[in-house]
Order: structure tokens, then C-alpha cells, then sequence
């Protein structure tokens, strides 16, 4: 992760974006991903000019976080949430039971979501009020 540097995305980075959070099989409309970009609610992970994950907030709400495949597993996906809550405070995040072991090693608070059908949704809760914004 030494070239990698976590910062807010930009507007003209919405195709990298939609490329990274498609590899990552996530669902999650283009329109909503540009007005984040606008907003400076989508945090990137560029290693020497290039996304190679994206993590799209909505208030302290993780909408979408992903890596790209070559990436996984070098900490991009950690930098981007520790970056978020250093900027956030809290974060929350739903995601289903094959991601958990992500968001546990990251000291997210977990339980089962109310609309868990089969236990395979949960829902985790990260605060760190140190080095809100």
C-alpha cells in the first residue's frame, strides 16, 4: 500500500469509481456515486494516478466500499475506512456475512440487521470522535 494515497475523489473520476465498485459486484447507482463525487462524500485510494478502491459515504453511512481485485488483501480497503472515520467520527455500514471478517478486523461493532432473513445480514457501528471534522 506505499504508492497508495487515500484522498476525495473528484468529479472526472466517476468512471474509475463505477469501474472499481462494479468489480466489487456492488450495486450502486452512477447518479448517486457522481453527486457523492461532487460533494466530497466518495474518498478514493490512487496509487500513482489510478483508483484502485472507492469508499461512498452518505453522512456517516458506508453506501459502497470496494478494492480493485489485484488490490485486495494490501490494506487499500483498511485505509479507506480509517480514513473515514478519522474524517467521520462514526461510521455505519450494512453488509452480508461473507464481508463481516472485514469490517470485524476493523473494531465495527456488529449485530445481526432487523431484517436479517437467514443471519446473513448484519449491520456494524465504528466511532472514533478523536479526529472528527
Amino acid at each position: 500500500m506505499s504508492d497508495t494515497v487515500v484522498r476525495e475523489g473528484g468529479p472526472d473520476e466517476l468512471v474509475a469509481v463505477m469501474r472499481v465498485l462494479d468489480a466489487g459486484l456492488l450495486e450502486v447507482a452512477a447518479s448517486e456515486v457522481r453527486e457523492r463525487l461532487e460533494t466530497g462524500d466518495c474518498l478514493v485510494a490512487d496509487a500513482s494516478g489510478r483508483v484502485v478502491g472507492a469508499l461512498v459515504l452518505d453522512d456517516d453511512y458506508i453506501d459502497a466500499v470496494a478494492v480493485s481485485p489485484s488490490r485486495r488483501g494490501n490494506g487499500v480497503g483498511t485505509a479507506l475506512v480509517e480514513a473515514a472515520v478519522a474524517r467521520q467520527g462514526r461510521l455505519v455500514a450494512d453488509f452480508d456475512a461473507r464481508v463481516r471478517p472485514f469490517y470485524e478486523s476493523l473494531g465495527f461493532s456488529i449485530e445481526p440487521t432487523s431484517e436479517a432473513q437467514a443471519d446473513d445480514r448484519f449491520r456494524g457501528v465504528r466511532a472514533d470522535y478523536r479526529g472528527c471534522r
